[in-house]
């Protein structure tokens, strides 16, 4: 028997337990030929790119819906360590009892997190980048009626990347929910001297003036100097009063990147190859956001579901492949899109790298809904369905059949 080790739950690690299975029932081999287990301390997949919506807690999927159907063993343990030279893994079970888990192939697939700021006040801040964080989020704006202040219904939004322009075109119907008809306001503050400096100049028009539909207010070339529970100081002295400061700005790759002898890029990411391999590492391989692997034209992948999740597929099809001594697949993924959600103005749809637009307003956003929505949800309870879609050379779920998940 040979054990192909998974930890994490998110995107790439799930459509990588499931695409080590696939490869082992396309080999036509028995359940004990590879086993495959997945590790995370959760049990449910959070639908992350959802968390910046209201009642984030139903943006999740149970893992054993998804795993138990084909065969993937959970264990529900905190990684600790990893020694790629003895190939075992430390771990930490829910009894608080050390737990060692040997492998033949293992794939790490931890994700990344936010990145906290050093600065005065910081534990102030909420994000959006967990479940407990967004349903703190969540709960904390449905008590703002019953605090006191000016600025209870006043959210300054930090980062006007592609997470901080979703939340802020979000936040203001959010707060209008809360507030029974009292003024609110929503400031976006953005250190570049442009808002989504990364997404290019092609989206700038239609997120300013969703921002501007929204009634955003846009705060550029300045950063948050410090908080505390009633305000908000940024770095040219405006004082804003607030109890509300969401921080969206940075992403790094999980610290147990740092347990594996690899090159890491500045984000944390592991370089791996064309076969997720991590170069120079034997028997590891890395997928989703902690992996540095290139895309079309030289591209390095973005921090996303759109790539975890092809990552993901391959990262298994390949640890599969690799133990059976089988051919292994080159990631080649579809061409890159960018689908932003932009409030109640709509969205907006862009093609490649260089981000041109494709489809703007209500027509982006309901495909931006099939997204989030659908697209991304795996099968549940279906072991033929998950394993269909496990296909590496599915690379988008809307080339299989999408299966309701609250069916």
């Amino acid at each position: 028997m040979s054990d192909v080790l998974v930890i994490g739950g998110g995107f790439a690690g799930v459509w990588a337990a499931a695409g080590a299975v696939r490869a082992r029932h396309e080999a036509g081999l028995p359940d004990d030929a590879v086993r495959v287990t997945l590790v995370d301390a959760a049990d449910d997949m959070v639908i992350r790119p959802r968390l910046y919506e209201p009642d984030p807690g139903r943006m999740r999927v149970a893992l054993d819906r998804v795993l138990g159907p084909i065969g993937v063993r959970r264990v529900a343990a905190t990684v600790t360590g990893i020694d790629t030279a003895t190939r075992h893994v430390s771990a930490l079970g829910r009894d608080g009892l050390p737990l060692e888990l040997g492998y033949d192939r293992l794939v790490l697939a931890t994700g990344s997190r936010v990145v906290a700021p050093p600065l005065d006040g910081a534990e102030h801040l909420f994000d959006v980048d967990t479940m407990p964080a967004a349903a703190a989020l969540d709960s904390h704006i449905g008590r703002l009626p019953t605090l006191p202040g000016d600025g209870r219904f006043t959210a300054v939004v930090v980062g006007g990347g592609f997470t901080g322009i979703e939340v802020a075109t979000e936040l203001p119907g959010r707060l209008r929910a809360a507030a029974g008809g009292a003024e609110v306001r929503v400031v976006l503050v953005e250190q570049a001297d442009v808002v989504g400096p990364e997404l290019g100049p092609g989206p700038r028009p239609e997120i300013l003036a969703a921002l501007a539909h929204a009634g955003v207010e846009v705060r550029l070339g300045v950063r948050l100097a410090s908080l505390d529970r009633d305000r908000a100081t940024l770095s040219d002295g405006t004082v804003i009063p607030t109890r509300t400061a969401v921080w969206t700005a940075g992403m790094r790759a999980s610290g147990l990147t740092a347990q594996i002898p690899g090159t890491r890029d500045e984000l944390g990411r592991l370089a791996v190859d064309e076969y997720m391999r991590v170069v120079g590492v034997d028997g590891v391989y890395a997928a989703g956001d902690t992996a540095a692997a290139v895309a079309e034209n030289g591209h390095v992948v973005m921090q996303s579901c759109q790539h975890a999740v092809p990552q993901g597929k391959l990262a298994g099809a390949n640890v599969g492949a690799d133990v059976l001594g089988l051919p292994l697949a080159s990631f080649s993924p579809n061409p890159y899109v960018t689908c932003l959600d932009l409030g109640p103005y709509g969205a907006v749809l862009t093609l490649g790298w260089d981000r041109e637009i494709a489809q703007t307003g209500a027509e982006a956003k309901q495909l931006k809904q099939s997204i989030n929505a659908d697209w991304i949800y795996p099968p549940v309870d279906d072991a033929a369905a998950i394993l269909a879609l496990a296909d590496h050379r599915i690379t988008w779920p809307t080339e299989a059949p999408v299966v309701d998940p609250r069916a």
